[in-house]
């Protein structure tokens, strides 16, 4: 699915049928490389437009006339609101091709103009799993079964350290089957808004109970049914983290107890830069609201060029003390990893100091062949290749992808922060990176030259 993640916005590293929001998608061209973003994915005639603060409805009509534009949507989030934003982020029709478009906006009146990139997930699945050797990924040098390129989850396991359902790590993604039994408990109920059909917390999402379908615009936020080939990306991400241990079926997460919020912006044609822009600030208010403990966000997919309403809203998250973990991608059409370094892979390339990116490595210490990588642009690397975990509809199956790398790192994270309470983002990020087992294949391709360790966690 190469593509789906990393194009509109696709999963980072899954390979799957790539998902399209309606209206199509169009393939950015020339002029596309005039905003330094050739041959990314876009919606065909629309484009997101940010007036800054105080700006006056006649220069707002003005700038729209310029290209026939048509709101069809307005955002504004109860987090944007907090960080002192009083005009909306626009979702805007137009007839024009969206980068014509863009340069029409060009007004002392207009913060940005940009596309609306299409995401998509990278993950390609190969057909129960800690003691028949399988889950590689959980193990460490030491433990039983043994390998030595594995996280080590199963040794901080061994020191009775196996999580806490006090933190929570949103699922920024496809659905999740919070009734799979390696996920049933782990998925957060909202104590805030019981279904009454009344938005009774106030944040704009009626009865978001175990969080919120931003693509479908509705609190359904599993859509496989008892067949399941829907959401199978987001299931499995979310097995990775937290599935739960010792009930005698199908895998172990990095966090046999932990609180997962599925924010599904992903849907059958991948997912847009508006709905992902909503997902981030969703946790970003949860977390300034409520105080809840969400110490991070799963995020394995990519595509598109820099937004900066993406980016804005990840600065939200950073004050908020949110980290963004962020699959590094899966390379071109090639299915050989790029240097994120040379030619940047969004989101993993956002410049915030809460973002970590993550590359993927073997079962044998090699970097995933179709992992990207970069020694400045990616920070670590962890288990990415022949990946089990639970997917649709209450199975389990084995994927590759930097999309499967990241739940590892996104695990690390909410382990450490069940042992080590109260701690910063950056505390996190720091003993995440400072915790990294040097490894030869990824010496000069990441930032801390090595693979995700947990063992001292």
């Amino acid at each position: 699915m190469g593509a789906a993640l990393l194009g509109a916005f696709s999963l980072a590293s899954c390979e799957k049928n790539p998902e399209t929001p309606a209206p199509t998608a169009a393939s950015a061209s020339a002029d596309a490389a005039a905003l330094g973003q050739p041959g990314r994915d876009y919606v065909a005639n629309e484009v997101l437009v940010k007036f800054k603060n105080g700006t006056s409805v006649s220069a707002r009509s003005a700038a729209l006339a310029r290209i026939s534009g048509e709101v069809s949507e307005r955002i504004l989030t109860k987090a944007m609101q907090r960080a002192g934003e009083s005009e909306a982020l626009l979702v805007v029709r137009t007839p024009l091709v969206a980068l014509e478009a863009i340069g029409r906006l060009k007004d002392s009146d207009v913060e940005f103009a940009e596309p609306n990139f299409i995401y998509t997930h990278q993950a390609v699945s190969t057909d129960p799993k800690f003691t028949d050797g399988s889950l590689w990924g959980m193990y460490g040098a030491t433990t039983s079964p043994a390998n030595q390129y594995g996280s080590g989850a199963a040794t901080a396991w061994a020191a009775g350290h196996t999580g806490s359902a006090s933190v929570v790590m949103g699922i920024i993604d496809e659905g999740v089957q919070f009734t799979h039994p390696d996920l049933q408990g782990q998925v957060w109920t909202n104590p805030f808004d019981p279904a009454d059909g009344i938005d009774n917390d106030g944040n704009g999402y009626v009865d978001d109970i175990h969080g919120w379908d931003f693509d479908g615009n509705n609190n359904t936020i599993y859509d496989g049914g008892s067949s399941g080939g829907t959401d199978d990306h987001g299931t499995h991400v979310s097995g990775t983290i937290g599935a739960k241990a010792n009930n005698g079926q199908g895998v172990a997460g990095m966090n046999w107890n932990v609180t997962l919020i599925s924010c599904k912006f992903l849907g059958r044609r991948g997912g847009t830069t508006a709905n992902a822009v909503k997902a981030v600030d969703y946790l970003n208010d949860l977390k300034s609201r409520h105080g809840m403990n969400i110490v991070g966000s799963n995020n394995s997919w990519g595509g598109g060029g820099f937004s900066q309403a993406l980016s804005d809203a990840v600065d939200r998250a950073n004050t908020a003390n949110i980290l963004f973990i962020a699959a590094a991608g899966n390379g071109g059409s090639d299915g050989v990893g790029d240097n994120n370094d040379a030619v940047a892979s969004f989101p993993s390339n956002l410049p915030q100091a809460n973002v970590i990116a993550v590359a993927a490595i073997t079962s044998t210490g090699a970097k995933s062949s179709f992992s990207n990588f970069g020694a400045t642009t990616v920070d670590i690397g962890a288990p990415g290749s022949g990946i089990w975990s639970s997917t649709a509809f209450n199975i389990y199956e084995s994927y590759n992808g930097t999309s499967m790398a990241t739940p590892h790192v996104s695990g690390a994270v909410a382990l450490y922060a069940s042992t080590h309470p109260g701690s910063s983002a950056a505390t996190i990020k720091a003993a995440i990176l400072n915790s990294a087992t040097p490894t030869a294949s990824l010496a000069g391709k990441c930032v801390t030259g090595g693979r995700l360790n947990v063992s001292g966690f």
